[in-house]
């Protein structure tokens, strides 16, 4: 991601010793509080939206917060929600995502959160409250190391005790946050900094002597990488959010129709190619496509791009990708080498990486002719006839209930163009993942890394208020749904008209899964319906989720018919002055295929239950 795109802007160098020196301050500069110069801060780098909750500690900045025209403010209705809320924004405009709570059980109700985008690198910056400086550490009321909590789970923080610090400290949140790999930032703010007078100055000085990421990749071994990438018989794109967060996919099209080579998209990579391309085989992993997993199996090199090798795309580490050479490419030089030993690695900015390999590729192949397409056929016929035999599919289920791939299918069929989808954590995930086509970038949203339930309203409501004229569905479960539904008041209330699906069978579905086929179908503490356990479910009924829709000031529908399917997704598409929930009644023994059980090889994925895709003569 660059700078620009952010809004943030750089810190100005620290002058050198005996250097130009920062203009000083004229005498008559007018005294302002820290909280003031906080929110001034706030327009300077270029936030337009916070979204948060007041408390002691952080009150006093929410008092100038009334007079910016700048800076809007959402009040949500928990802590956990201003971050997801911070995400979800950041995730779908490119900003850094603002999110504010007080000391305390407020601040450490942004952990969560924290740690969500920190997996994800997402830019967030989350300002928190503290109390006074000298009671720090005397377990004041309402006080919490907030910055040695989040400290694994966050890119960088502050704890600023002196309002002369706090706009410099801000333009560095931002900066960090923003540039190299994108992740989260908080600053932690003493009560008594923000209520002492400082005078505010712009642009401040950096001070960030350690912070240099590298961006522009190592001419040597961008050429290395594009020898082996012609030297290739089995290829394979293996591309991550990365390339979202730099945005390269521009850059990325190019190279993969150069090189003729399969792409796959991860699941935090979806939108980085669009999903109708016929190179694209899909999403790897545990839950990928049959195509997608086996290709990078029986692949000679993996170019991975913006990713990071995690355990739910290798499965079993040491049997992934046995034939294949790697050619590494990530901005954060950590990720290199973590999970699998890179034969080319580089460090640098997606956008860069992928702009010099296409250059560097067009030259190798002015000295070995012949068309990819001419040295990846049989390649390519192996890979076709993967996804011709093991497509994605559904069965419907026999007593003319509602499938809840139907459903999200449909969804996606019948949605707006450009769409946002923004999905909570489980079976619904995988589904929204695999059935809704997607075409660009930041038109998908998840909790990749973390998993977090409860991710998908409150990331919504951050997406729509930052991007007010796109279309905005959560598809969310029935368990999910219940962890953040109150949100929805804040979506009532703030004019942000967002869509909810919830994906009810009644069930606690990815976790009832492995209960069908890992525990002899045991489902302890799975079931969430009113019914016996053993009875058929009709989803989640305690609450009603209609009725409780329409306490919080949207519109509440129940789908239970399949007839009825298109018309309720067609009503709900048609509402726009408040959000809308729609609870969709599906069958509870519907599966996510294909599957990777945990700890096994991607040799060992299953097409559907039972069925061991047969690969025939592709290991040769």
């Amino acid at each position: 991601m660059t700078e620009q795109a952010t809004g943030a802007p750089k810190p100005q160098p620290r002058a050198r010793s005996g250097g130009q020196q920062p203009t000083s301050v004229p005498a008559q500069a007018p005294r302002i509080t820290g909280a003031q110069s906080l929110i001034r801060a706030l327009e300077e780098v270029g936030a337009d939206t916070v979204f948060g909750i007041p408390g002691g500690c952080i009150l006093p900045a929410y008092d100038p917060m009334m007079d910016s025209s700048r800076v809007r403010h959402v009040l949500v209705r928990h802590e956990q929600g201003a971050g997801h809320a911070a995400t979800g924004y950041a995730q779908a405009t490119g900003r850094v995502g603002v999110c504010m709570a007080t000391s305390g059980p407020g601040a450490t109700n942004l952990v969560t959160p924290l740690a969500d985008a920190h997996m994800d690198s997402v830019p967030i910056v989350a300002i928190t409250g503290q109390v006074a400086s000298g009671s720090i550490g005397t377990d004041a009321f309402q006080e919490a190391d907030i910055c040695g909590i989040s400290m694994p789970v966050t890119k960088h923080n502050f704890l600023v005790k002196d309002p002369d610090e706090i706009p410099r400290t801000l333009a560095e949140a931002f900066h960090i946050a923003s540039t190299g790999r994108p992740g989260p930032v908080l600053v932690d703010i003493a009560k008594d900094a923000l209520q002492n007078e400082t005078v505010f100055q712009w642009p401040p000085t950096a001070e960030l002597p350690g912070y240099r990421p590298v961006t522009k990749p190592h001419g040597k071994q961008i050429r290395e990488a594009a020898k082996l990438i012609s030297e290739a018989r089995r290829p394979v794109l293996y591309v991550g959010g990365g390339v979202l967060k730099a945005g390269a996919t521009a850059e990325l099209k190019v190279l993969a129709e150069l090189t003729g080579a399969p792409v796959t998209t991860t699941l935090m990579g979806i939108g980085a190619f669009p999903d109708s391309h016929p190179q694209h085989l899909g999403m790897p992993g545990m839950h990928g496509t049959v195509a997608a997993v086996t290709a990078l199996q029986k692949a000679d090199l993996i170019v991975a791009l913006g990713a990071r090798f995690d355990d739910r795309v290798t499965g079993k580490l040491d049997s992934f990708a046995p034939y294949a050479k790697i050619v590494h490419a990530d901005i954060d030089p950590a990720e290199i080498g973590k999970n699998r030993a890179a034969d080319v690695p580089i460090v640098g900015d997606a956008r860069e990486v992928l702009a010099d390999l296409v250059v560097s590729l067009q030259a190798e192949q002015s000295e070995r002719p012949g068309e990819p397409g001419d040295r990846y056929a049989d390649w390519w016929a192996m890979l076709d006839r993967w996804r011709e035999t093991y497509p994605l599919g559904y069965d419907k289920p026999e007593d003319g209930s509602l499938a809840p791939q139907q459903v999200i299918k449909r969804i996606g069929e019948l949605a707006p163009e450009d769409t946002v989808f923004a999905a909570g954590v489980g079976q619904h995930q995988m589904w929204a993942a695999h059935f809704i086509d997607y075409e660009k970038p930041a038109t998908w949203l998840n909790s990749g890394g973390l998993g977090t339930m409860g991710y998908a309203v409150p990331a919504a409501l951050g997406a729509k208020v930052g991007m007010p004229e796109r279309a905005v569905w959560a598809i969310d479960g029935d368990g999910c749904f219940q962890m953040t539904n109150q949100e929805l008041v804040t979506a009532a209330l703030n004019g942000a008209p967002i869509k909810v699906a919830i994906i009810n069978n009644g069930a606690l579905g990815m976790v009832r899964q492995w209960q069908t086929l890992f525990y002899n179908q045991r489902y302890s503490n799975t079931v969430l319906h009113d019914g016996e356990q053993g009875e058929p479910s009709r989803g989640t009924r305690v609450p009603d989720f209609v009725k409780l829709a329409e306490a919080m000031g949207c519109v509440g529908i129940r789908c239970e018919d399949p007839d009825e399917l298109d018309a309720v997704i067609e009503k709900a598409n048609a509402i726009n002055d408040r959000p809308v929930v729609v609870d969709f009644i599906v069958h509870e023994d519907a599966m996510v295929w294909p599957m990777v059980a945990a700890g096994t090889s991607n040799d060992e994925v299953m097409a559907a239950r039972g069925v061991r895709p047969d690969f025939g003569d592709s290991d040769d």
